[in-house]
């Protein structure tokens, strides 16, 4: 049997081949091509570049229809808007992040592209893991939705909340075991630098690398709500693994236009929280209530439903309060 095609995951590995080159591709044309030198991202290529990541994801949608099917398809594209609204939130988080160092604008390209590829192998691992245990304990689906249902209501319940960057203990951790320097090296994670009079040179992180690693750990754990709500729509490795970094990747792009316009989605996370009950209670419905299977193109339905009217109904209402917040690109807070 040709290595090209044993099955890995349900999916003969080729196809996996097939989605790694295509995702390797885009950030070497990002980073290497249109943004081989840093620069501020403005609102119009912010929201370009974003169109151009959100086609990609579309058009390979329609290779899953063609390849696996159409419910594959729609299973596809409704993880990929699932996973899309639920990162929507690690926007202000991200914003607080880059704030705290602060980051210039010109360089937060820079370490979003690089967390991608933390992203993909944290995911990978985290989806692997998933898709193991639903394969044998198929009841953990349950606990999955119970969980969705859980944190939806505590997202209705509880708001907006500040993320604290500043207490944060991997971030205490690393101050306290790594050499950093006392401001930004250019767009630099690691420099060499002396010590101090007489004893030499040595490596130092700089504030650019304590965000990565921030950003990274912000998406760890958006994570835990984002996987299960994907296995809750299905159970395929590939199409979870693919729609999660599809919708990652396009909103990275989008980033710089949404960090200026979060402060008028007032309704969004509201949106969101009555995505994941609705995931929650439509596989707790049918597995324990006997009620029959939502069709995937109904939830598909009302998940794009449910975020859009969130959105329009954001806009309408903060329509007087501009489009432009403030600028976050403070100077890195004291150790």
């Amino acid at each position: 049997m040709d290595l090209v095609t044993l099955d890995f995951l349900g999916q003969p590995l080729w196809s996996w081949m097939l989605f790694l080159v295509i995702v390797l591709a885009l950030l070497v044309f990002d980073l290497g091509v249109l943004h081989r030198k840093s620069h501020e991202i403005g609102v119009r290529e912010s929201l370009a570049l974003s169109a151009f990541y959100i086609s990609i994801g579309l058009l390979f949608s329609a290779w899953i229809w063609q390849y696996m099917g159409e419910r594959a398809a729609l299973l596809y594209l409704t993880g990929f808007v699932v996973e899309k609204s639920l990162a929507m939130d690690n926007i202000f988080v991200i914003a607080m992040i880059f704030g705290y160092f602060g980051v210039p604008r010109a360089y937060q390209h820079r370490v979003l592209v690089y967390g991608i590829i933390g992203v993909i192998l944290l995911r990978g691992i985290m989806i692997g893991v998933g898709a193991a245990v639903v394969e044998h304990f198929e009841w953990v689906l349950l606990i999955f939705a119970a969980f969705l249902i859980f944190t939806g209501l505590k997202m209705l319940r509880d708001g907006e909340a500040e993320y604290d960057v500043a207490h944060n203990p991997v971030l205490r951790f690393m101050r306290q075991r790594f050499r950093v320097t006392d401001g930004l090296r250019g767009e630099r994670f690691v420099v060499r630098q002396p010590v101090c009079r007489g004893k030499g040179t040595a490596l130092f992180v700089t504030p650019l690398f304590l965000a990565l690693v921030m950003v990274e750990l912000a998406d760890v754990i958006f994570a835990v709500d984002s996987i299960p709500a994907i296995f809750a729509i299905t159970t395929d490795p590939y199409i979870v693994f693919t729609s999660n970094i599809f919708a990652i990747l396009g909103l990275r792009a989008l980033y710089f236009a949404l960090s200026a316009m979060m402060h008028r989605f007032v309704h969004l996370k509201t949106a969101v929280s009555l995505v994941l009950v609705f995931i929650g209670a439509k596989v707790i419905g049918a597995e324990l209530l006997g009620i029959e299977k939502v069709p995937a193109v109904i939830s598909l339905g009302v998940t794009v439903t449910l975020l859009i009217g969130g959105i329009a109904l954001s806009l309408w209402q903060t329509r007087k309060t501009g489009a432009v917040a403030p600028a976050a690109d403070g100077p890195v807070q004291p150790k």
